[in-house]
C-alpha cells in the first residue's frame, strides 16, 4: 500500500478522541436537558484530563476531533490538549447532524468552523471527522474545496487508509455507480471500534455491552491487523465523557497494556500518518518530497517509542 511507516514500525494505531462535551447532546440528540449537559461537563472537566494523563503515561500523542462549540465552552480543557502536544481536527461547529444539512448550510458551517479554529487555536485543521460519522453527497467535494488533507468519517476499509469514492448513482437492479476517487485521504472508522455506542448508557440505547465483550473485540481487531495487515493503520474513536468513566478507563488501560506488549506499534496523529502516505493522486497542497524523505522526517519528528 502507499502507506510507508517509519522504519521498524509494523502497525499504526490512532486512539482518536471525539471531544464533543455538551455539543453531542445539543447537535445530534437535539436536547438542552440539564442532565445531559452535565454529562458533557463531566467529559470536559473530568474525562478529558483523565484521558490526557493516560496518554502521557503511555507516551501516546494522537488527534482529538473537537467541535468549535467545545472550544468556546471549555477553552481551558482544549488548551490542555494542545499544550500536551496533541493535534486538533475539525469536528463540526455544534456536532450538527450533517446528513440533514442542505449543501449551502453544510458549506457555511464548514467555513465557520475553519474560521473559528484559526481564531481560537491560531491554525487551520488539516483533517475532518463528521459528527455522528455520516456525510452528504457533497462532503468530500467541500473538504477538497477547503483544502483538507484527510477525512475520518467513512467505513470503506478497516486497516488501511484509502481514497474514498461517492456513490453517484443508485440502481437496485443494475448496480451502483461510483464517482472518481477523492483527493482527500480517508482514515476509516468503525462503530465496532467506537466507545460511545457500546459503552455509553442513555435512554433508548439497546447496544450497550459489557466491558469484557468490548475489550475482547478490540483486542481481536488489533491482533488480526498486527498479524495479517503489516504496514496498515487502525483508528479507534474515543469520547472523554464515555471512556473517562472509571470502569471504562481501566478497560482502556488493559487494552493499552496489550498493545504496548508488541514490538513495532506506532501511535501517530492522523496528520503524521497522512505525511507517511504517498501516491500518484496526492493533493497539490501536500508536501511532494520523495516518499523515503517524508518517512525519514516523520520518523525523526514524531516517532513514538513503545513503553
Amino acid at each position: 500500500m502507499p502507506l510507508h511507516l517509519p522504519e521498524g514500525k509494523r502497525l499504526a494505531v490512532s486512539l482518536s478522541p471525539d471531544f464533543d462535551a455538551q455539543s453531542v447532546w445539543l447537535g445530534t440528540f437535539r436536547s438542552t436537558s440539564q442532565s445531559l449537559m452535565s454529562r458533557g461537563e463531566f467529559g470536559a472537566l473530568v474525562g478529558a484530563p483523565r484521558l490526557l494523563d493516560v496518554f502521557r503515561r503511555y507516551g501516546i500523542t494522537t488527534t482529538w476531533c473537537v467541535p468549535t462549540h467545545t472550544m468556546q465552552t471549555f477553552r481551558h480543557s482544549v488548551d490542555a490538549i494542545v499544550e500536551s502536544g496533541h493535534e486538533i481536527g475539525a469536528h463540526g461547529v455544534y456536532h450538527e447532524y450533517v446528513p440533514a444539512l442542505e449543501r449551502d448550510e453544510e458549506r457555511r458551517l464548514l467555513e465557520l468552523q475553519i474560521r473559528q479554529h484559526e481564531e481560537l487555536l491560531g491554525r487551520r485543521p488539516r483533517g475532518y471527522r463528521s459528527p455522528a460519522l455520516d456525510v452528504t453527497d457533497h462532503t468530500l467535494e467541500l473538504l477538497e474545496e477547503f483544502g483538507f488533507d484527510w477525512d475520518s468519517s467513512l467505513m470503506g476499509r478497516d486497516f488501511e487508509p484509502y481514497r474514498p469514492r461517492m456513490v453517484v448513482k443508485v440502481d437496485q437492479e443494475e448496480g451502483n455507480t461510483f464517482g472518481p476517487e477523492s483527493r482527500v485521504l480517508e482514515f476509516p472508522v468503525s462503530w465496532f471500534l467506537d466507545d460511545f455506542p457500546e459503552l455509553e448508557s442513555f435512554k433508548g440505547n439497546a447496544l450497550m455491552q459489557s466491558n469484557d465483550a468490548v475489550l475482547a473485540r478490540w483486542i481481536d481487531s488489533f491482533d488480526f491487523a498486527y498479524e495479517r495487515c503489516q504496514g496498515g493503520a487502525m483508528t479507534w474513536t474515543l469520547h472523554p465523557q464515555t471512556i473517562g468513566r472509571a470502569h471504562n478507563l481501566l478497560m482502556l488501560e488493559k487494552f493499552l497494556d496489550h498493545l504496548t506488549s508488541f514490538e513495532g506499534v506506532w501511535f501517530p496523529t492522523l496528520s503524521e500518518l497522512f505525511d507517511c502516505w504517498h501516491d500518484a493522486t496526492s493533493p497539490e497542497h501536500t508536501d511532494f518530497a520523495p516518499a523515503a524523505e517524508r518517512v525519514r522526517r516523520a520518523s525523526a519528528r514524531f516517532e513514538r517509542t513503545v513503553p
